[in-house]
């Protein structure tokens, strides 16, 4: 079949996707729209990749400098100040809920904070400067949904359209496109990456989708009440085997076995009667964590390594890790947000790994360090914690829902001992952010009740954005 009538089919598919999930009754602001495009892009590729002429094959790079990472481009720049701005002008004018959120989430505001004060002992401040204004457009994302009349609705309506775009497409770009859906690695390996520009990048992407997937068909499946409940399920039930099938392609060890042991242990939560007992779910928390902990570091034999794909040195992991180490900077301050990667560090760790162009130390607590020292990993324990409390706090409330963010936080915790996902633009990131907020009880409150609320920030929001490309 040729591409362009496979292409109109799978477009017809998405449509029916959206016309399954459709719930009227669920209300959210169009200005919604505006963390989804954010969102589609951070679980993708940025605007500029989309737009490269032709395949674009990893052994074909031409030998790169690291000077190339200093460098930004105009086009991901101009998108990235539309959205910003957009944001920005919706959290103006929510700003009383805003306000209530930020003070009810003050370790997440000491965090950013932090991370911004880190940018003036940077060897590249300006650098630096400008990749924390990308993370404080995470957070602007994050607030544009939670702030929401409903987050709740506004949660599920935010999974369902990145995953209705971003999964299909993958599908079609690997199978049909392949200049596109496909490039190769530096050992002339083939690598399946869909929307996204490498392997690991589509399955952390497909992991977070996977989970947000599988909590909306438990969440059905529970429901017996709820109308039209079957062809919600249906649609999440294909997305969820989509993602099942991209996770194959990609061969993505570290997202698959994180997917399967959250996904386990969100479906425990949801389904099994025995798990409504806090005291349990704290025992299967730890439970989890320690089974990723005891097979990555602890595990003599390494069959547990070896059952999915890895070795002992985790794929020269170790390696990383070691070398990452001594050049580290300050132990106490690091070297500043997202600098460590820059200049003579980057060209030394490409040294000491030739033909593999790293840039990210493959565990994001290492990461942290580097970048922050001890005190950016102590304010991301604080995160971290008090973050745990709130998901708790929640799953008092609403065990669907609780649940839903436990497993997120579950997947972040554990995709980061073999990954650096606690940084800028990471899909892994953004949701452990929808995940440890705490919304403000008023706000919470009136989320249950559903209340039909008229928000106008969407307009606002829509004008900034074509005043700002007028500008341009």
């Amino acid at each position: 079949m040729s591409s362009p009538i496979v292409t109109v089919l799978f477009v017809a598919g998405i449509f029916g996707l959206f016309f399954l999930d459709r719930d009227p009754q669920a209300k959210t602001s169009k200005a919604l729209w505006i963390p989804v495009v954010w969102f589609l892009i951070a679980g993708s590729r940025p605007v500029s990749g989309w737009l490269q002429a032709g395949p674009l094959p990893w052994a074909a790079l031409p030998a790169a400098s690291a000077d190339e990472y200093t460098e930004s481009n105009p086009i991901n720049s101009l998108i990235f100040l539309t959205l910003l701005l957009a944001g920005l002008v919706v959290l103006a004018h929510r700003g009383p809920r805003v306000t209530r959120l930020l003070k009810v989430n003050l370790p997440l505001v000491c965090f950013f904070s932090y991370c911004a004060l880190s940018t003036v002992w940077s060897e590249y401040p300006g650098i630096a400067f400008r990749h924390w204004m990308r993370s404080f457009g995470d957070l602007v994302m994050v607030l544009a949904v939670m702030t929401e009349m409903n987050p709740g609705a506004a949660l599920r309506r935010l999974i369902a359209r990145t995953g209705f775009l971003l999964l299909p497409i993958s599908v079609l770009l690997i199978k049909y496109y392949t200049n596109l859906g496909q490039v190769y690695s530096y050992l002339g390996d083939v690598m399946y990456t869909g929307v996204t520009q490498h392997k690991n990048t589509l399955g952390s992407t497909c992991m977070i989708l996977g989970l947000g997937f599988l909590w909306r068909f438990l969440e059905s499946y529970r429901t017996r009440s709820e109308r039209h409940r079957e062809r919600r399920m249906m649609a999440h039930a294909t997305c969820f085997a989509m993602v099942g099938w991209l996770l194959w392609m990609a061969k993505s060890a570290t997202s698959s076995s994180c997917l399967f042991m959250t996904g386990g242990f969100l479906a425990v939560i949801t389904l099994c009667g025995f798990a409504r007992k806090l005291a349990v779910v704290h025992l299967l928390m730890v439970l989890l964590v320690s089974l990723a902990l005891f097979a990555l570091f602890f595990d003599p034999t390494g069959n547990l390594l070896q059952s999915v794909g890895r070795d002992s040195t985790l794929t020269g992991r170790v390696m990383v890790w070691r070398h990452a180490l001594s050049l580290a900077g300050n132990p106490v301050f690091g070297t500043g947000f997202e600098s460590f990667w820059l200049g003579s560090r980057l060209q030394r760790m490409w040294a000491y790994f030739p033909g593999d162009r790293i840039n990210q130390a493959h565990n994001g607590y290492l990461e942290v360090y580097l970048n922050l020292g001890w005190c950016g990993l102590a304010l991301l324990a604080v995160l971290l914690g008090t973050g745990y409390r709130n998901i708790i706090s929640a799953l008092r409330r609403d065990r669907y829902t609780g649940a839903f963010r436990l497993a997120y936080y579950a997947a972040a915790v554990i995709y980061n001992l073999t990954e650096a996902a606690f940084r800028m633009g990471s899909f892994t990131w953004i949701f452990l952010l929808l995940a440890v907020v705490e919304v403000p009880t008023v706000a919470g409150r009136r989320a249950e009740r559903s209340e039909p609320v008229v928000d106008h920030t969407s307009a606002f929001a829509f004008s900034a954005i074509s005043r700002s490309q007028e500008a341009v």
